[in-house]
């Protein structure tokens, strides 16, 4: 496939994608909740690695330690996710997933949905193309960004 028919394709999916991830249905237990994208991302660091510092979801995430607090601070308030002071250092607070299994399993199923849409779509792929795609995905992300901002 040329150059100009991959980016002729990818232009015609995108959008779709989009589309079908805003149709992704919020779980009952979650939908009062008003997340966002951002949300979800958090979450999902949350649910992959596990417990972290704000510092560390940072990050991951690639946004100000602020940003990630401020996201913290409304997911705690809705029993969502819980603070903790770190026991090796007590001025570190330490953000986990609510210990409430139906929240739990909320998120759980929420990301599951994309998890196995992803494992399906990347199990054919070598560990080398994975690699690949994510880089060009997180480029074409990185682009579109930029793009936005002027």
């Amino acid at each position: 496939m040329s150059r100009d028919d991959a980016v002729r394709a990818m232009l015609v999916l995108m959008p779709r994608v989009a589309q079908r991830l805003k149709r992704t249905t919020v779980p009952e237990k979650l939908r009062t909740l008003n997340l966002a994208p951002r949300h979800l991302s958090l979450l999902s660091h949350l649910v992959f690695d596990g417990p972290a510092p704000v510092n560390e979801l940072a990050a991951r995430l690639e946004v100000a330690p602020t940003t990630v607090s401020l996201m913290v601070a409304d997911l705690s308030r809705q029993g969502v996710v819980e603070r903790k002071p770190d026991p090796a250092d007590r001025r570190r607070t330490i953000v986990s997933l609510s210990d409430d299994p139906e929240t739990r399993e909320a998120i759980n199923g929420w990301l599951a949905r994309g998890a196995s849409s992803w494992e399906a779509a990347l199990d054919p792929l070598t560990p080398q193309e994975r690699a690949m795609f994510v880089r060009t995905m997180t480029a074409y992300e990185s682009g579109a960004s930029a793009d936005q901002k002027e």
